[in-house]
């Protein structure tokens, strides 16, 4: 009785305070300012008249694309022009603002003053004067001119054009309902692939037809002086091309067969999807160590820019030559079917990243298994390539702390710069560990439907869905991800999926490898893929025996957390000078750890910023590097899954 006296004593005190004078004066101190006004919201109407927009790319010296565009006006007043902040495909604000210099604004002759957003920085302010009928808007974008810069898209022999870097849009509208007529000049000589109609060329000026700005955004450039374009789909039912770039002439060498299997890609993808949501598309491979590295997909194309001795050491290119594919299964998984969150009318809405697991992880997915089907990948460099994904995720600690749904916050959080302690923080691990987890499907369904039913019956009814050439974006949820499973398969995929996708420390996604017939095994040699991964990386890979990265010079790039080398006390930054008080060699590094089996020492002399000092590593399991090998007994489904379709 006391305690109910107390309680309702209680709860009257704190509704008298609540209601009392108190709650209803202010604090000492300041009190914010109030936020300026929001920016127009978008409307699904069409923007008046059509924008016409001209980049120079001429200036190869400076890397500047030089930027003229004319936008219509149909009334004076208040008007705000955007530039891109939220990219596809990078699920984040990456538009490059601090680029665009050399602003100005011109109506019938005049300047027009403008104003940036104090909030939305991505946002510029104006009046339009009475009167004036069309904007002359003029700027400069300033491309990297060192890494330090951010990427390099423009070199004296290539170049990168990204739409959404070197053009404003006006406020208010959808982006689709934006009518642009972009034109750009290129250097003399040189030539182009983009997946937009050409309406004439005049005075080195290349004019495209007529687009809306989602589409002119999506379609992206690569031009170069060393070209070679390759049909993909001969007599096809819509035109594939492979336009490749290159530093010099000799990259751009290819064997038929190497040609062969990229032909074969796209045969394989018809014969996984069916319908194709695209008229036309056109892979963009740039094979350079000038400009930046990139893979983005697009709708009717894709950037690519990868090592440049992609054709002439094919073997050693090994680890990169599953980007195509990635990037191709984009078109339907990412593109047509895109998660409804990820779909905004503009690129100044956030956008909400949930289904990265399914956007990127499925397309992860495929794009191993098209990359094994059609020749792309050799049978056994697809499954080295899967056993270093498990043993990544076996030893992805971060997972005891931090589930992978919340690394689909990651293009916004880390946006991917170096981490310190990659396998503690994770990183973008919906991509990898999402691969694992839809092998995990795969093979279940493979297993409940007795071999009848698999994956590729989802690729061809969900992202397969629509019309031949339709790019209308279809937009997907949760929900309809666990219809489009269980229409192929009935099975609780609620909890499965979440299980994976939620729970924080259960063991690595493992199982569809046991379900597909295989099990991660451990060498003291490293596959061949395992080197080439290595080659690429400029790095030797010790994370599953003592527990560190070095590069070429002998510096730590990464230790595993809690690792051996973690508990010696080493990171990031150090540098290796002596192994047992010799000075440091690989090969030495690499008898060390043989003969410490044994229960020799190892000891290491490392460098850190001033300071020296020998530590010891407690370890005695020799050189690891991982593979797959077969079950006794087991049905090997992963065989099948890597299999061509006839």
């Amino acid at each position: 009785m006391k305690a109910l006296l107390l309680a309702a004593l209680g709860s009257l005190t704190l509704a008298w305070l609540a209601a009392g004078p108190l709650a209803a004066q202010p604090s000492a101190g300041p009190q914010p300012v109030p936020q300026p006004p929001a920016l127009p919201a978008s409307r699904d109407v069409a923007y008046p008249g059509v924008n016409r927009l001209e980049v120079d790319a001429t200036d190869l010296d400076r890397r500047i694309f030089r930027v003229r565009q004319t936008i219509p006006i149909a009334q004076a007043g208040r008007l705000s022009l955007l530039y891109p902040a939220w990219l596809p495909g990078h699920h984040a604000p990456r538009g490059q603002v601090e680029k665009l210099a050399g602003l100005v604004v011109t109506g019938a002759g005049r300047p027009i003053p403008w104003t940036r957003d104090p909030v939305d920085v991505y946002a510029f302010h104006l009046d339009v004067p009475a009167g004036v009928t069309e904007l002359q808007v003029a700027f400069q974008f300033l491309s990297a001119t060192a890494a330090d810069q951010g990427r390099v898209v423009m070199t004296p022999e290539m170049l990168n054009l990204q739409w959404w870097s070197v053009a404003l849009y006006p406020a208010g509208h959808f982006t689709r309902r934006i009518t642009v007529e972009p034109a750009v000049k290129l250097p003399a000589g040189w030539a182009f692939g983009v997946a937009l109609d050409v309406a004439a060329t005049d005075a080195g000026w290349v004019r495209f037809k007529p687009v809306d700005f989602e589409t002119l955004a999506d379609s992206p450039m690569f031009a170069g002086r060393h070209h070679k374009q390759v049909d993909l789909d001969p007599a096809g039912r819509s035109p594939v091309r492979l336009n490749i770039f290159a530093d010099e002439p000799a990259a751009l060498d290819a064997t038929a067969a190497e040609l062969e299997a990229h032909r074969s890609l796209v045969r394989q993808a018809d014969r996984l999807f069916g319908v194709r949501p695209f008229d036309r598309y056109d892979f963009l491979l740039a094979l350079t160590q000038r400009m930046g590295g990139i893979g983005l997909e697009h709708h009717r194309s894709s950037e690519n820019a990868t090592v440049p001795y992609y054709f002439v050491a094919w073997n050693d290119a090994a680890p990169v030559r599953d980007l195509l594919p990635h990037e191709y299964v984009h078109s339907w998984n990412g593109k047509h079917r895109r998660p409804a969150e990820l779909w905004t009318p503009d690129f100044s809405t956030p956008m909400r990243t949930s289904l990265l697991w399914v956007y990127e992880g499925q397309t992860q997915y495929w794009g191993h298994v098209l990359g094994a089907r059609s020749g792309l990948l050799t049978r056994a460099e697809a499954m080295d390539a899967l056993a270093l994904t498990a043993a990544a995720y076996e030893a992805r600690v971060g997972r005891l702390w931090r589930n992978l749904a919340d690394t689909t916050q990651d293009p916004v959080i880390a946006a991917r710069k170096p981490l310190g302690w990659a396998t503690w923080q994770r990183s973008e691990d919906y991509y990898s560990e999402g691969q694992l987890i839809w092998l995990d499907v795969d093979t279940l369904i493979r297993e409940k439907s007795g071999g009848k039913r698999s994956l590729d019956d989802l690729a061809r009814a969900f992202f397969g869905a629509g019309a031949e050439g339709d790019r209308t974006p279809a937009p997907y949820t949760f929900e309809d991800v666990l219809a489009a499973l269980n229409a192929v398969q009935p099975h609780d995929w609620a909890t499965f999926l979440k299980t994976r996708i939620e729970d924080v420390g259960g063991p690595a996604p493992l199982n569809g490898l046991a379900r597909g017939g295989y099990r991660l095994a451990w060498s003291d040699t490293p596959t061949a893929y395992f080197k080439a991964v290595e080659t690429r990386r400029k790095a030797s890979d010790f994370t599953y025996s003592v527990g560190f990265v070095l590069d070429r010079e002998g510096d730590l790039t990464a230790v595993q957390w809690d690792g051996p080398a973690f508990k010696a006390g080493l990171t990031v930054g150090g540098r290796l000078l002596a192994v047992n008080g010799v000075a440091y060699d690989l090969d030495r590094l690499k008898d060390a750890i043989t003969v410490a089996k044994a229960g020799a020492p190892l000891d290491l002399l490392v460098k850190t910023g001033d300071h020296f000092r020998t530590v010891r590593l407690d370890w005695r399991g020799g050189l690891r590097y991982p593979r797959l090998e077969r079950i006794p007994g087991a049905v090997p489904r992963l065989d099948d899954i890597l299999a061509a379709r006839k």
